[in-house]
């Protein structure tokens, strides 16, 4: 069989515009996250995280959902929670979460915990630790991104001074 020019061409077109057509479909048009998500059913702590070393250990937690506002096309988002101390410039901890989907308009719940914390010197109880003239607030900022847009930051949450168990 003979494939001439015109043909090859009109193949060429088709494949073209399938493919045109697949990449449109698998990727999002990208939207102002400032505008179009807000974050809530916010809740904050320091979450015990058991004896470490012979000492207790306190890490500070962030839960929370996140809610499109009005008809957002949006399957999912990139999130990195920065953890910074009270008075400290530079991050204390941080969190990335690379793919967080939305089931509808809404996440379900986002649990994040630092990895640094507070050990008590020596043991003392949990709410103890909270009251030390040492201890320091903590705050976190949730930045998100889609693709490969810009990082913007949705919320800054300060960290509750109370004891978390869950």
């Amino acid at each position: 069989m003979v494939i001439t020019d015109a043909r090859r061409a009109s193949t060429t077109l088709i494949v073209a515009a399938l493919l045109a057509t697949a990449g449109a479909a698998g990727c999002a048009k990208p939207v102002d996250l400032k505008q179009s998500i807000e974050v809530t059913d916010v809740a904050s702590g320091w979450f015990d995280a058991g004896v470490v070393n012979g000492q207790n250990k306190l890490v500070p937690t962030v839960t929370f959902k996140l809610r499109k506002k009005g008809d957002v096309e949006l399957e999912t988002i990139a999130l990195n929670m920065v953890f910074k101390r009270q008075g400290e410039d530079g991050s204390y901890d941080d969190v990335f979460l690379q793919r967080v989907p939305f089931e509808g308009a809404e996440t379900a719940p986002i649990s994040v915990r630092a990895q640094n914390g507070y050990t008590a010197d020596p043991p003392q109880t949990r709410a103890e630790m909270l009251k030390h003239s040492l201890f320091r607030d903590v705050a976190v900022q949730i930045f998100a991104k889609q693709s490969s847009t810009q990082w913007v930051e949705l919320q800054r949450v300060e960290v509750q001074r109370q004891v978390l168990t869950q």
